[in-house]
C-alpha cells in the first residue's frame, strides 16, 4: 500500500509482501513473525487496530462491506490460496490492458526480429497476451502455458495453450524458443535462479527472455528491484532492465499518466482480494478475515486523493549469447 507522509497514522507500505526484488521468500510455508519483521511487514494486529480507528470517520462503504467480504472468504477452503483460483479472468484482462499502457502500447520491449519462429508465454492466464502476440507475429508458433485451462478456444491458428507448472522441469528440449515471455509471476515462481536456468536452456542462441514484474509495494518514492538482473546474469544472459513508474489514481497532471493512473487504480480495485490471497495467505500465513481487514485499509488508501501513490514495473530482458 501507499507510503506517504500525508497518510493518516502508520502508512500501509510496511504491510506489503516482499517485492519480487526483495529477499527470496520460501512460499512452501508462512513466514515467521521474525522473518516478517525483518522485511518490514506489519502484523495483522496493526490492521485490526487501524480498522477500528478508521471506522468512526470512514466516508466510503468499505466498513459496511467488510462483513460480507469476511463471510464469503471464510466459507472457502484453504485452496482459495491457490493462485489459479484467486484471480478472475476479467481482472486479468484489465491488467493486460494496463500493462500495454505501461509499455506505451507494446506487448514487449525486447528487440525481437520479425522472423522469429517460436515463442512461449509462461503463466499465460487468460491467454490474451499470447493471442495478441500471435496476431503481431502471424508466422510465429506461439505457446501459452498455465496451470488452468481458462483460455478461449477461438484463437489465431498459430497459437496453442498447454497445461504446465513453471516450477517443475520445463518439458521442452534445449534451444527450442526464440523468445520466452512472462509477467506478473510474483509469488508464483519459487526460484528465479532456476527459472532463468531453464529459460537459458530452452532458448536458441541469440534468443531473448523477458519478464515484466509489478512491485507488490505501492509507494511515493522509487525503489527498484534487482532479482531478475542478478538471476539473468547468473544464468548467462546479457541483460537489460528498465524501471517504469506507474501512478495509481487520477492525480497526475499529464494526460497520458492520468489515464495510466486511472487504469491502474481500476485494475487494483477490480479484484483486490484475488490479487493478495495467495501471497498474504501462503507466505504470510494470514487468515481470510485478516486479509479482508487489510484489503479494506488498502481500499481506503486508494480513495485518499491526497496520496500520490505509485509502483514500479521492472521490465527485464536478456539475450542468450550466440
Amino acid at each position: 500500500m501507499v507510503d506517504s507522509p500525508k497518510a493518516k497514522g502508520p502508512t500501509p507500505a510496511s504491510a506489503s509482501p516482499p517485492a519480487a526484488g526483495g529477499p527470496p521468500v520460501p512460499i512452501s510455508g508462512p513466514l515467521t513473525a521474525g522473518e516478517a519483521g525483518i522485511l518490514g511487514i506489519l502484523p495483522t494486529s496493526h490492521w485490526q487496530q487501524v480498522q477500528a480507528e478508521d471506522a468512526a470517520d470512514d466516508t466510503d462503504d468499505t466498513a459496511s462491506t467488510i462483513g460480507s467480504i469476511t463471510s464469503s472468504t471464510t466459507s472457502l477452503s484453504r485452496s482459495i490460496f491457490e493462485y489459479r483460483k484467486n484471480v478472475s479472468q476479467r481482472p486479468m484482462d484489465l491488467f493486460h490492458h494496463l500493462n500495454t499502457l505501461v509499455l506505451s502500447g507494446k506487448l514487449y520491449l525486447a528487440p525481437l526480429p520479425k522472423n522469429i519462429q517460436k515463442a512461449v508465454g509462461i503463466g499465460t492466464g487468460t491467454g490474451i497476451w499470447a493471442i495478441d502476440f500471435a496476431d503481431e507475429f502471424p508466422d510465429t508458433e506461439v505457446i501459452g502455458t498455465g496451470v488452468s485451462p481458462i483460455q478461449p478456444t477461438w484463437v489465431p491458428a498459430n497459437v496453442k495453450f498447454e497445461i504446465d507448472d513453471v516450477n517443475r522441469e520445463w518439458p521442452w528440449p534445449d534451444n527450442t524458443f526464440d523468445y520466452i515471455h512472462s509477467r506478473s509471476l510474483i509469488g508464483v515462481v519459487q526460484d528465479w535462479k532456476e527459472y532463468y536456468r531453464q529459460a537459458f536452456r530452452c532458448l536458441k542462441p541469440g534468443g531473448f527472455v523477458e519478464d515484466d514484474t509489478n512491485s507488490a509495494k505501492v509507494f511515493s518514492e522509487d525503489r527498484t528491484e534487482d532479482i531478475h538482473r542478478k538471476c539473468m546474469e547468473k544464468a548467462g544472459f546479457v541483460d537489460i532492465t528498465k524501471d517504469i513508474k506507474v501512478p495509481v489514481g487520477a492525480w497526475p497532471q499529464d494526460k497520458t499518466q492520468k489515464e495510466l493512473g486511472i487504469c491502474a487504480k481500476m485494475a487494483l480495485e477490480s479484484d483486490l482480494e484475488g490479487y493478495v490471497n495467495y501471497i498474504w495467505g501462503v507466505v504470510l500465513g494470514w487468515t481470510p478475515e485478516e486479509i479482508a481487514t487489510y484489503c479494506a485499509a488498502f481500499r481506503r488508501e486508494l480513495k485518499n486523493k491526497t496520496i500520490h501513490g505509485m509502483y514500479t514495473t521492472r521490465v527485464a530482458y536478456g539475450r542468450k549469447p550466440e
